[in-house]
């Protein structure tokens, strides 16, 4: 069993599908170990975004991610990261397989409804950036 963090983004959130992703989450096999319910400052949201800083859409990616409230969870599953990856689809919900989070939930490319972190070295680094060891549960 390995672990990831997901992000329910402002936008899904604020039009009531949390719930929804969440179903689809631990239908896929996914067991939540940490959730809370938060919203990011402009700092907080420009730090876990820095990887992108310079990038022509991280003004605006930090801007949506802290208009509403947002969900991170930590995930756990057989190979959560590529797992996760795959359940919640291509981050252009045009180009998302059917059946994908991001196909059933995501208004656009900008809008995508949650985040997932792409690597497991990411996963136990972002993880840590939202939770502490305390507030997760199935350590050590």
């Amino acid at each position: 069993m390995s672990q990831t963090l997901a992000i329910i983004k402002p936008d899904a959130v604020g039009s009531g599908k949390a719930g929804k992703i969440l179903a689809h989450l631990e239908g896929a096999g996914f067991s939540v170990r940490a959730l809370k319910l938060l919203s990011l400052s402009a700092e907080q949201a420009g730090a876990f975004y820095a990887v992108h800083e310079g990038r022509p859409f991280y003004e605006e990616l930090v801007e949506f991610m802290t208009s509403g409230p947002v969900i991170p969870m930590v995930l756990e599953a057989d190979d959560a990261v590529p797992l996760l990856r795959e359940t919640i689809g291509a981050t252009d919900p045009a180009e998302a397989a059917e059946g994908t989070v991001r196909k059933l939930y995501a208004e656009s490319k900008g809008r995508n409804a949650i985040h997932a972190s792409d690597s497991d070295e990411n996963a136990a680094n972002e993880i840590g950036f939202f939770f502490s060891d305390h507030e997760r549960l199935g350590i050590g």
